[in-house]
């Protein structure tokens, strides 16, 4: 069967070094047992590797051309080929409510939203591995204080360990991406709880990173002109503007301090 043209309005870049692929399919070991879910498989340079492991094995994949080359080159994944778009599925469905790892070479342009999907569904997904951007992948695994450090750091870390596995330059791809990639490995923490108010602690790291050069006295004020908003009974927040930690720029805060900082917003509702 002829091979599958890539689609550069879905973002498809395949991978041809079958000895990458074949490392990207082994990050999965880090949790046995459980099923894998592949995301956008494409040809199935990854999935001819998965297919081999001792666990179920699923692939969602959203280009008609892939999906006929996938059921005519792997016809035992006949009833485990999901035609379908990730951003959009209901994940308690794909292993009937169970646990699964979560894997692929992810299209690049939509990687963010597949992560942020992978946090709403944190106690489905133990594990998370796979090939994206490495500018992304920096940003995930990033420390307090490094440029790099941002939202994805410190919305994925609050959940997750990630390990940042390797490097994949451009020329193993067809068409290469102007882009080096990098494999990345998530596995979940021992976090049930942060503690805190989850919605207001995603709204938080949200506004003070939008405006990352500004302390985050400055940068939380339409954060703290909402919650007056939407609850005027609530009290100023002197006390809390006058603190150290928010002389400093969000950069330099922790998931430990983004936590503290959500939990003193708490305090001020009445």
């Amino acid at each position: 069967m002829r091979a599958v043209k890539p689609k550069k309005f879905l973002g498809q870049h395949f991978l041809t070094d079958l000895s990458i692929a074949s490392r990207i399919a082994d990050t999965v070991d880090a949790c046995p047992d459980l099923p894998v879910l592949e995301v956008g498989p494409g040809m199935g340079v990854m999935t001819q590797y998965l297919v081999r492991k001792p666990r179920p094995l699923k692939v969602v994949e959203i280009d008609d051309e892939s999906v006929t080359y996938l059921r005519k080159t792997y016809p035992e994944l006949e009833d485990s080929i999901i035609e379908d778009d990730f951003l959009k599925m209901h994940l308690e469905r794909t292993f009937g409510g169970s646990p699964f790892v979560l894997t692929g070479n992810y299209p690049y342009n939509i990687s963010s939203q597949i992560f942020f999907k992978m946090l709403d569904y944190k106690d489905l997904i133990p594990c998370c591995t796979g090939m994206i951007q490495k500018e992304v992948a920096e940003r995930i695994a990033a420390k307090p204080g490094s440029k790099a450090y941002g939202i994805l750091s410190v919305l994925i870390q609050a959940w997750y360990d990630v390990e940042y596995l390797f490097t994949v330059e451009p020329g193993v791809f067809n068409p290469p991406p102007k882009v080096r990639s990098a494999v990345i490995r998530m596995t979940r923490n021992k976090t049930t709880e942060l503690g805190c108010d989850e919605k207001l602690f995603k709204q938080l790291v949200k506004t003070t990173f939008n405006q990352r050069r500004k302390m985050l006295r400055n940068n939380i004020q339409p954060l703290l002109t909402q919650l007056k908003t939407d609850n005027p009974d609530c009290p100023e927040f002197t006390e809390l503007l006058a603190d150290p930690i928010v002389q400093k720029r969000p950069e330099q805060l922790s998931v430990e301090d983004f936590i503290a900082l959500t939990l003193r917003l708490q305090e001020n509702r009445p």
